[in-house]
């Protein structure tokens, strides 16, 4: 396989964010997805969310599983740590990282095949346990490297583009997140940056176990008439319950959204994501009225976007396990090997 990288050279009046980086300095080598896939426009935006969040690149590590989504890490953050896994098991590797080294900011980009069928386990555990993560799934709901199979995540009656029905119900992983204790829920559309960004934003910055669910059209396998997963399904059947501006404990980032009742949730460090709903009867911070409020209109067929569910309190799984602050790998033997006394006291705390 031939990879094209990126000329180095940055064009001199390109500005610079607070760490001194160009927004070119947060992308990766050049795409080799399909033009047109939704999949590099949330590439754009999660380059565009870094740089805005003033991250420095090495600070983040992005993992990955195996399929069309999980090449486009890839295509960000080329100076960030990385780390492709085997087929669905982004989310353990993930923890065992965020377990030796909590200070690096970890991004997961899977897919509806990689975390909806052979990872749906290790995507549970990672929401359940609490994983300090933004866990984001580009999901088409086919197997576009197999030649646009279904996948799980695909609805019950959409065609495929030979024809043929789907006649399975679908893992609806917004969901399973919200159920199994993921204490920061988005839904968003690849196609609309302005919602997509702030989003990822919030995500990163949250502290706990985020996790954004993108619809991002197959335009080879999945974007005909008949397909809940395209283009002009989802822009015609959107129902956005939130429009969101990301501030800083700096500055203020703000973007133009529709009126509506406004909310300030502060984020354990300090950030603040400012709700604009669009349905001003909708509580982000009920978990439960979420899961009715989802299946209400999902039934209806629309498809709802925004911020779903957040938890500003939460926690994540250092703080239940009571971890050191230190990464592991500056721990020194006196410490990761207390001796025969301390052995002692455990097995005796265990008879």
């Amino acid at each position: 396989m031939t990879y094209i990288a990126k000329p180095r050279l940055h064009h001199p009046t390109l500005t610079a964010n607070k760490v001194g980086y160009t927004r070119r300095d947060y992308e990766g080598r050049i795409s080799t997805l399909c033009a047109g896939c939704g999949h590099d426009s949330i590439s754009a935006a999660i380059i565009q969310a870094c740089w805005e969040l003033d991250i420095e690149p090495h600070r983040v590590a992005k993992l990955s599983g195996i399929g069309c989504s999980s090449k486009t890490p890839d295509y960000f953050l080329g100076a960030s740590h990385g780390f492709n896994t085997v087929h669905g098991r982004m989310p353990s590797a993930l923890t065992g990282a965020n377990l030796a080294n909590k200070h690096l900011l970890y991004l997961g980009v899977s897919g509806d095949g990689d975390s909806a069928s052979i990872g749906l386990g290790q995507f549970a555990n990672a929401m359940r346990r609490g994983v300090n993560m933004c866990y984001i799934v580009e999901n088409n709901g086919v197997y576009g490297l197999t030649k646009g199979q279904f996948s799980s995540t695909a609805d019950r009656g959409s065609k495929s583009k030979k024809g043929v029905i789907n006649s399975d119900s679908p893992v609806d992983l917004v969901a399973l997140a919200l159920q199994l204790g993921a204490t920061y829920v988005a839904r968003s559309f690849s196609g609309d940056k302005a919602q997509l960004v702030p989003l990822i934003k919030g995500a990163m910055a949250h502290g706990g176990a985020a996790f954004i669910d993108i619809i991002s059209p197959c335009v080879t396998f999945n974007n005909h008439a008949g397909s809940t997963k395209s283009y002009d399904y989802v822009r015609q059947h959107n129902d956005a319950v939130s429009r969101i501006d990301f501030v800083t404990s700096r500055e203020e980032i703000t973007t133009q959204y529709a009126p509506g009742e406004v909310v300030d949730v502060e984020q354990h460090d300090g950030t603040v994501l400012r709700l604009r709903k669009l349905h001003t009867d909708y509580d982000p911070t009920d978990r439960y009225a979420a899961m009715s409020y989802m299946q209400t209109h999902q039934a209806r067929g629309e498809v709802v976007t925004g911020l779903l569910y957040i938890d500003p309190l939460a926690t994540d799984l250092h703080d239940a396990l009571n971890t050191t602050d230190r990464p592991l790998n500056t721990l020194g033997a006196d410490v990761l090997c207390p001796g025969a006394k301390a052995l002692e006291k455990i097995n005796a705390s265990l008879r």
